[in-house]
């Protein structure tokens, strides 16, 4: 029989942006197989209800499930926020959630103004609200909604003038108000770094979950004896329910990327 630490590590988002996720594990844990779908079907999560949310966040899971997925990694900020209590008392295996790295960013401050681009959906959220809530009182935290990124960044609009018109009218507000830390909210903005350097320049500390969301999987596959400690070949299987031309493109530097389109 199979030992369970060969089944891949599976990892949702309601788009691409989740492969910013994956590129960090796949770094840390090179040998272990990984199955990512993409809901770009339904992408942004940030504006459809809680409930909805959920729903999406279910169906995702049981089909990481069916491909029998040792660990379930949401990498998305909305789903995580709304959703994971819940996949949590739903299913007996491990979940990974991905929260914005507000706490980290009120440690490095020095201004004590830290900015936040998120969607509607964490910005709205009871976990977020209580993640604010536990920061030191003379923290500053200016919030604002990324509308329409996510939607550019799904159709590989990265570096269009709508963007840039987009993110220098989001983050020119941070700016004078002093902020020299700020969060990226959502697992696809680690895409607009470089832009994002461009308008804020380089005083300001551009931080994302990437990593410490790597080195967490890790930590609990290795707490459940589900680290694969043997050498292996290992698989990147991608499921999309939209066009695939998209994520094709922030895969192209992994050539042995298996990218399915699925009626999902």
């Amino acid at each position: 029989m199979k030992a369970q630490s060969q089944n891949p590590i599976g990892i949702f988002d309601s788009g691409v942006g989740g492969t910013s996720i994956w590129k960090e594990i796949q770094l840390l844990m090179p040998n272990e197989n990984t199955i990512y779908l993409s809901d770009s079907k339904n992408a942004p999560y940030g504006y459809k209800s809680e409930e909805k949310i959920i729903e999406l966040s279910i169906k995702n899971t049981e089909y990481l499930l069916e491909k029998n997925c040792k660990i379930i990694v949401v990498a998305c900020n909305t789903a995580t926020t709304n959703a994971i209590k819940i996949l949590r008392q739903k299913y007996d295996v491990p979940f990974i959630g991905i929260e914005p790295a507000i706490k980290p960013a009120s440690l490095q401050t020095n201004t004590n103004t830290i900015g936040i681009l998120a969607t509607k959906g964490t910005l709205n959220s009871e976990l977020f609200e209580k993640a604010s809530s536990n920061l030191e009182n003379n923290i500053t935290v200016i919030e604002q909604v990324g509308e329409g990124l996510v939607n550019l960044i799904e159709k590989g609009e990265i570096n269009s003038p709508e963007m840039n018109k987009l993110l220098t009218k989001y983050l020119t507000p941070m700016i004078k108000k002093n902020a020299d830390c700020i969060v990226l909210g959502c697992t696809h903005y680690p895409y607009l770094k470089d832009l994002i350097k461009k308008i804020v320049g380089n005083k300001i500390e551009i931080i994302d979950s990437g990593l410490a969301v790597a080195k967490q999987t890790k930590h609990v596959l290795s707490k459940h004896k589900l680290l694969l400690q043997s050498n292996n070949t290992p698989t990147y299987q991608f499921y999309i329910n939209k066009n695939k031309s998209t994520l094709s493109y922030f895969l192209k530097q992994y050539p042995n990327s298996i990218i399915k389109e699925l009626d999902f």
